[in-house]
């Protein structure tokens, strides 16, 4: 299936919207991290400071690039981690407006984050659930995700509990975190991620 940000047209007026009202205060803290090292906008697509699902993942991979990809995170993504990570939510009734996409660390690195780098991205998240007041779930997705989320309550303990925020625990939305040899453990990878996902709805008031 060929993904929306394969489209020329599509990406423009993607572009063109990037600071559209509901999505403005996070591309602004995008510009700001970008006087660190480079980072992908947020597609205007998604739901911005309205989104009630924040999904986090490990780092901007290269479909997020303005010179081989969108320039934005989005589930319209041309790769395979978009697209899986697109059809998990259209399984659940969830879209790219109730969503916003984040990396545990948020600069472009294309590889695994270190411990160090794991605790600078945790002030972008801080800033970023700030900004987004209707937040109901974060769904950590992989093992960077999760390790950042660590650094992030221990730096805001109160966080979860002031915001009554769900924090949801499941694999990467990439085929590599799926892989298993053995046929069984694939299978119980798969469901673990699809049950999160469903999770997740719940916790925003939708049903399958």
């Amino acid at each position: 299936m060929t993904r929306l940000m394969a489209d020329d047209a599509f990406r423009s007026t993607q572009w063109d919207q990037r600071f559209a009202p509901h999505v403005a205060p996070i591309n602004e803290l995008v510009d700001r991290l970008r006087d660190h090292a480079w980072a992908p906008y947020v597609a205007p697509i998604h739901g911005g400071v309205d989104a009630r699902v924040l999904t986090l993942l490990r780092d901007p991979g290269p479909a997020t690039q303005d010179a081989l990809g969108s320039g934005f995170l989005s589930i319209e993504n041309d790769d395979p981690t978009a697209a899986r990570l697109n059809e998990l939510l259209k399984s659940v009734s969830l879209g790219a407006s109730d969503t916003v996409l984040w990396n545990a660390y948020p600069w472009y690195i294309n590889r695994a984050p270190k411990a160090a780098e794991l605790e600078e991205g945790v002030a972008p998240i801080l800033d970023l659930i700030a900004l987004m007041p209707k937040l109901k779930v974060v769904l950590l997705q992989g093992g960077s995700a999760r390790d950042s989320w660590r650094w992030v309550t221990r730096r805001a303990p109160k966080l979860v509990g002031e915001r009554g925020l769900t924090v949801i625990d499941t694999y990467h939305p990439g085929r590599q975190a799926l892989w298993h040899k053995d046929p069984a453990v694939r299978a119980e990878r798969l469901a673990h991620q699809v049950a999160a996902f469903q999770q997740a709805a719940a916790v925003c008031g939708h049903s399958e």
